[in-house]
């Protein structure tokens, strides 16, 4: 069973979505089904089949949830720090082209959220960034081509990028 690194927030955030899936959805499908199972014949009864799928949907998650529980590596980001780029470091970059900073929190993949500045440690850019330092440049192979970036700031705080 290979171990999957996860932050004390992405733990957390996975044993809620859990929680809503085993507490509110799952009484709720099963209601529905019971409602649609009173319209009779089953066999033409759309209802019942959104309902099944709903409920199989629920079930999928719930166990890929599970899983990822089971099997992760919690790491305390409060307790690192270091000017090596590692799992949970936040790091400000310059894309030595454009001129542009940008900010990233290295997290595991179930954390991964581009919205939320949080990178994957497995993406592109998370594994070249892996041991690298303030003022090193990386480059990163990307689907656009090859970036180059200077790290400018490596810092450690409780996993929410700023």
């Amino acid at each position: 069973m290979e171990r999957v690194p996860i932050t004390l927030e992405g733990l957390k955030n996975l044993e809620d979505e859990l929680q809503r899936l085993k507490a509110v959805e799952r009484p709720r499908i099963i209601a529905a089904i019971s409602e649609a199972r009173a319209h009779g014949d089953l066999s033409e009864n759309a209802e019942y089949h959104a309902a099944k799928e709903q409920q199989g949907m629920n079930e999928a998650r719930v166990a890929e949830i599970e899983d990822k529980i089971n099997r992760a590596e919690v790491i305390d980001i409060s307790k690192m720090s270091g000017d090596t780029i590692k799992f949970g470091a936040t790091v400000t970059l310059s894309d030595e082209d454009s001129g542009d900073k940008v900010t990233y929190t290295i997290v595991g993949d179930t954390e991964a959220n581009l919205r939320d500045r949080k990178i994957s440690i497995s993406s592109p850019i998370g594994r070249a960034l892996i041991g690298k330092s303030k003022g090193e440049s990386v480059d990163v192979t990307t689907p656009k081509g090859t970036r180059t970036f200077e790290v400018l700031k490596v810092s450690w705080n409780s996993g929410a990028a700023p």
